[in-house]
């Protein structure tokens, strides 16, 4: 689509998750706001998260939440729908979904939480519901500070072309500012739907394992 123009030459999306240092002094949830970046760490694209203060507080991680991206025109170009489920690893019917749609009404596609009694799993699908990725996560999510990573991987799971990793370099200095700092690889010929639909994985995987990463600290 032609609201994805950016995608087209792009093989590594920087995720920033802006958050106010009022509300992480006094520990109140606002609407979460974020910046998605080049390589070159230039904006192509703000986006902010859509619930109320009910959910924030009391059903986050499990949260529903409506995520709208926008280009720097302010035009909306990518909205992520995740419905309030339950959030349980050992239970095949609790596992995650949500949908992508960019432009805004038009599914670009899917993520899907695959059952899996030791890995974090999810499954990548177009428009059409047609299985077209794979992302395979570590056996743990808590690494200490460490760097993350999301392996993407074809349908078979043994080539990975990609990862989305969360970055935990230079914490310290940025509690207050830059609380979620996330990477996409992938090649630079991927269909920019699915680009956008990675996007999605994204928040959800920031949800479901780093959410509370910093509580207590």
């Amino acid at each position: 689509p032609s609201c994805l123009f950016f995608f087209k030459q792009l093989d590594q999306i920087i995720i920033h998750q802006q958050v106010e240092l009022l509300g992480a002094i006094l520990g109140t949830e606002t609407s979460s706001k974020y910046e998605i970046k080049n390589h070159l760490g230039q904006r192509v694209y703000f986006a902010i998260e859509e619930n109320d203060c009910f959910d924030r507080n009391l059903c986050s991680p499990i949260r529903s939440f409506t995520i709208r991206i926008a280009d720097n025109t302010g035009r909306e170009v990518i909205r992520v729908i995740r419905p309030l489920r339950c959030n349980s690893c050992w239970f095949p019917c609790f596992l995650q979904e949500l949908e992508v749609q960019s432009p805004p009404g038009t599914i670009a596609g899917y993520v899907v939480q695959n059952w899996d009694p030791f890995l974090p799993k999810f499954t990548i699908q177009n428009e059409s519901k047609e299985d077209v990725l794979k992302i395979i996560g570590p056996c743990a999510t808590c690494g200490c500070f460490e760097d993350v990573d999301f392996e993407v991987k074809a349908l078979n799971e043994m080539t990975t072309i990609g990862k989305i990793s969360k970055y935990w370099s230079g914490f310290v200095n940025n509690v207050f500012t830059n609380t979620a700092n996330f990477g996409i690889q992938v090649p630079v010929d991927l269909d920019v739907r699915i680009k956008a639909v990675m996007i999605g994985a994204c928040f959800l995987i920031d949800l479901m394992f780093f959410e509370n990463s910093l509580d207590g600290l």
